[in-house]
């Protein structure tokens, strides 16, 4: 895991923390039998299949696959590093780590530094809060944001303040507090004049917004102006604590309420955000006043396939709706598009118009991004002008030959059939040139590289159930009665070895024997923690789950252990009675008949 705690104090914090306490701070949970189950917090349904076993303290979705023990429920939900999600269960429990555990992979100094500079920003997020909420110097700024819509839970939840008109509050209550000013010029909060090396507030007399990371940490700040200076927005430049290009905001909000929808409302500004989350669009999240980054759009498809894209509907919104379109595509996501009318931002939308409509008619009614692009040719051209309507048509070709659902691409030519009276047939033929075009060009569509085969790269969030063989049974069902025990895993390796047909099982069991051979005993959520990535976790958390019997006979192992064996025969035969074939096909009739004879002994030793 990449972790530098103590093997011992993961092991006790693992032991007092109990994964159903945990979980249920989260999900509610409701005893059935021996397990506890819930609605799943990772995708959205309707019929719980997220069960959490006290027993074996792992959790487990029979519908999306998620599982592991207490430290990977806080990682995947939270998206903590391992250290994070101990340092936080260790926290709640009161036991004391080694100060050498507070950032995953970065020197200690550095993680100090990095430390302090949240400390301050922490710090100041409060006060920032305090003066806007509970001082006569905010009420102007109060006032303000009142009038804009706002309401005071939407202040408190996302910490709003404000900063005083001043040169050097901030920079004498940052002294006071015992604050380094040379890093907190550093950390972004001061601004240091070169000429007289004198320290001065970086935001002054503007409403506060904080930005936090996507664990929940505040890293930066934005100041909206009040008057009519500019900039409008002042966002603390980027350092060792924020990177604009790889934080989203709203991201650790929003989470848990992207997984549970399946779906993501994408804004350009963090206004846009509140004013949505005010609209109870919960599942909202913006980039930091720049274009969509390759990174943030791995992000989003880490947690989530459908992304709804909610921008400003200007030119310049229009192409930056496009430009992030084709990013998500690129890894795998499926595109939607809400529309706002011309001359607006969502933020202006919502206070005009109100929370229900934007829901309605703008979230809900958000169309296909085909539709989209449809809607942008027909931008500036007059459609009836013969040149400007084969233009039109002509650009609309190009883009659904680059579409590969076939059902969809014959509802975009019958809508262009029907719109400008065209033989499906000519449209058809048209569509087969396009699509030769394309594929000489290397791209078949006017956006260029609009996205790339993904194919298999599409993660499916809801994982479908199929019948597996029976050596594959045999092997989980055998791994699963190895996690319970450690005389049965010693005979499984005399037996058996490392010839596991499946590769995860393989891996799964390598760490097994070594886990069981440092001497630990039975304990399948401490063995998790000693698994390096997430999809062993799953896998252990899929085989643990599986109903087995506590008194195994002797006969049902060595059946086990017999099925996986003779899997690996039943390929030799597979491949000796293919040569067999090609050898009599070559009237090579001796090498044929020996081979038939290997194929014997081979079938002789299954039995």
């Amino acid at each position: 895991m990449g972790n530098r705690i103590p093997e011992e104090l993961v092991e006790k914090i693992q032991k007092t923390s109990d994964i159903v306490d945990v979980i249920s701070e989260y999900v509610q949970l409701k005893k059935q039998g021996r397990n506890y189950f819930g609605l799943c917090p990772f995708h959205g349904e309707n019929t719980p299949s997220f069960s959490v076993s006290p027993d074996k303290q792992i959790f487990h979705c029979f519908g999306c696959g998620a599982g592991g023990n207490v430290f990977s429920f806080l990682m995947q939900l939270e998206g903590h590093s391992f250290t994070e999600a101990a340092e936080s269960l260790a926290n709640k429990a009161n036991i004391e780590l080694p100060k050498l555990a507070v950032r995953d992979g970065a020197p200690q100094a550095v993680n100090e530094d990095i430390q302090v500079m949240i400390e301050a920003h922490e710090l100041l997020k409060k006060f920032y809060h305090h003066l806007l909420l509970n001082t006569k110097e905010g009420e102007h700024a109060l006032e303000y944001l009142l009038n804009r819509g706002f309401t005071k839970e939407t202040i408190e939840r996302f910490e709003i303040g404000y900063a005083l008109d001043s040169w050097d509050f901030i920079t004498n209550f940052l002294t006071k507090n015992g604050f380094d000013l040379e890093m907190m010029e550093q950390a972004g909060l001061l601004v240091k004049k070169s000429s007289s090396n004198q320290f001065f507030d970086r935001f002054r007399n503007r409403i506060m917004f904080p930005i936090l990371d996507h664990h929940g940490v505040t890293v930066a700040f934005s100041g909206r102006v009040l008057g009519t200076e500019q900039p409008k927005y002042l966002n603390s430049p980027e350092t060792k604590l924020f990177n604009k290009s790889k934080l989203l905001y709203n991201f650790h909000q929003a989470r848990l309420h992207i997984r549970k929808k399946q779906q993501v409302v994408l804004f350009e500004g963090f206004a846009d955000v509140i004013s949505a989350v005010r609209s109870d669009v919960e599942y909202s999240i913006a980039t930091m006043g720049t274009s969509l980054t390759e990174e943030q759009a791995t992000i989003i498809r880490r947690n989530v396939e459908e992304v709804i894209i909610c921008y400003d509907s200007d030119k310049a919104g229009v192409e930056a709706t496009l430009r992030a379109a084709s990013l998500l595509m690129n890894v795998g996501c499926k595109i939607k598009v809400a529309m706002i009318p011309d001359g607006m931002d969502p933020d202006d939308y919502i206070n005009k118009y109100g929370s229900q409509k934007f829901k309605d008619d703008v979230i809900g009614a958000n169309v296909t991004l085909m539709t989209f692009k449809m809607s942008y040719f027909r931008r500036g051209i007059n459609l009836q002008d013969e040149g400007d309507r084969l233009k039109y048509i002509e650009n609309v070709m190009k883009e659904i030959s680059s579409i590969d659902n076939s059902v969809e691409r014959e509802l975009y030519l019958k809508q262009l059939s029907s719109e400008f009276g065209l033989s499906m047939d000519a449209l058809k033929e048209q569509l087969a040139v396009e699509t030769r075009s394309g594929k000489k060009s290397g791209h078949n569509n006017n956006f260029k590289n609009e996205r790339k085969p993904i194919g298999e790269e599409r993660r499916a969030p809801i994982q479908t159930k199929r019948l597996l063989p029976a050596f594959h049974n045999a092997e989980r069902r055998l791994i699963g009665h190895m996690l319970r025990s450690k005389e049965i895993t010693q005979r499984v390796l005399d037996a058996i070895g490392l010839q596991f047909n499946i590769e995860e099982h393989r891996a799964l069991v390598t760490y097994l024997y070594a886990y069981y051979e440092e001497g630990n005993e039975e304990d399948i959520s401490l063995f998790l923690s000693r698994l390096p990535s997430a999809e062993l976790h799953t896998l252990v958390s899929d085989i643990a789950m599986i109903s087995l019997n506590d008194e195994v006979t002797e006969r049902e192992i060595a059946d086990y252990i017999k099925n996986v064996l003779n899997h690996q025969k039943m390929l030799m035969i597979k491949e000796k009675e293919s040569e067999k074939n090609e050898a009599e096909r070559q009237k090579k009739f001796k090498e044929a008949a020996l081979i038939a004879m290997e194929i014997i002994k081979l079938k002789q030793a299954l039995k």
